[in-house]
């Protein structure tokens, strides 16, 4: 794939599409009040935001640990700088629906040799692993909330299939001899690469790996919890860890099942609805929960551009 990718009307598109993001969340801003916004940023401080910003941070760098492993799991030991800077630039279209513009990584990938049947399946991993940290932080608290159960369980059910069906080789058996049984067949070239790609994510699935991978997730997104779990002190909302746990892990399964670009307004909807119910003002709970998403979400998107920019990501080269 050329570098024109990165570059021309395409890139424009991009960056259009995420301005049209936030000037959304922009307008959410306003509805919520600017002056309760202020407010909640004031009792923050510099130092609350440099922390929050940090447990960002944190997630990405288990996160990307995580994607080398998948990588290296497929036999690719792509450049850790180069894989950053790919790594990072996905962010950059994380505000599509279902954050399936992060497949961005695969064209990026595929020019260090990485074919995209691999980088699908790290990216299916992902998510399946993603999905299953994310449902144990809702677990730790959802004894504070427990209408939430069947969100939690549908989530859960799907999990268990998503890891059923990577890592079982019979699926990708049964894809392969119905594509290659019927050669002239609509769809016979679409059911051949989720073949190969299951293939492939079957290498994610392997016990140790998938228990490390697990575990990398687990604790990035506790990390970001955790971010959520200090706003709300400083907001005096008096809200528990098991809470914010709860909170912040629910609302991001809401944002997923919406597939709005990057969970924009489930997300954020589910979680305002949820520090109402703790009592939280409303201006004051539209805060708390734009404050959040700026420090993990747009703070994402701001690094993955900016990776997405420079010069080096249209011209990497392996080393």
């Amino acid at each position: 794939m050329s570098g024109a990718l990165l570059s021309g009307w395409r890139y424009r598109a991009f960056l259009l599409s995420i301005a049209m993001a936030a000037a959304g969340y922009l307008a959410f801003s306003l509805w919520g009040g600017l002056p309760a916004l202020g407010s909640a940023a004031a009792h923050v401080g510099a130092g609350g935001a440099a922390l929050m910003l940090a447990l960002s941070l944190l997630n990405y760098g288990l996160r990307f640990c995580r994607w080398q492993r998948y990588l290296g799991a497929m036999g690719h030991a792509v450049p850790w700088r180069a894989s950053l800077r790919i790594y990072l630039a996905g962010f950059a279209l994380t505000v599509t629906p279902g954050k399936a513009g992060e497949a961005l990584r695969g064209v990026l990938l595929a020019r260090l040799g990485v074919p995209h049947a691999h980088s699908l399946a790290a990216l299916l991993s992902e998510r399946v692993s993603d999905l299953l940290a994310i449902i144990c932080l809702a677990l730790f608290g959802l004894s504070q909330y427990p209408p939430l159960l069947p969100l939690v369980a549908g989530a859960g059910a799907a999990a268990l299939a998503g890891v059923w069906l990577l890592t079982r080789a019979a699926p990708a058996r049964r894809l392969a001899a119905w594509s290659g049984a019927r050669p002239g067949a609509r769809g016979r070239a679409l059911a051949g690469h989720l073949a190969r790609l299951l293939r492939q994510a079957q290498a994610c699935h392997a016990p140790r790996l998938m228990a490390a991978a697990f575990v990398l997730a687990l604790a990035a997104w506790a990390a970001e919890a955790l971010a959520f779990y200090c706003l709300l002190q400083w907001l005096g909302a008096g809200a528990s860890l098991s809470f914010a746990c709860l909170a912040f892990a629910s609302a991001m399964l809401a944002g997923a099942l919406s597939f709005l670009p990057g969970g924009l307004g489930g997300m954020e909807a589910a979680m305002v609805s949820l520090l109402l119910w703790q009592g939280m003002a409303p201006a004051q709970a539209v805060a708390a929960t734009i404050l959040i998403r700026l420090t993990t979400l747009w703070f994402a998107v701001a690094l993955g551009v900016a990776a997405l920019s420079t010069s080096r990501m249209a011209r990497v080269q392996p080393t």
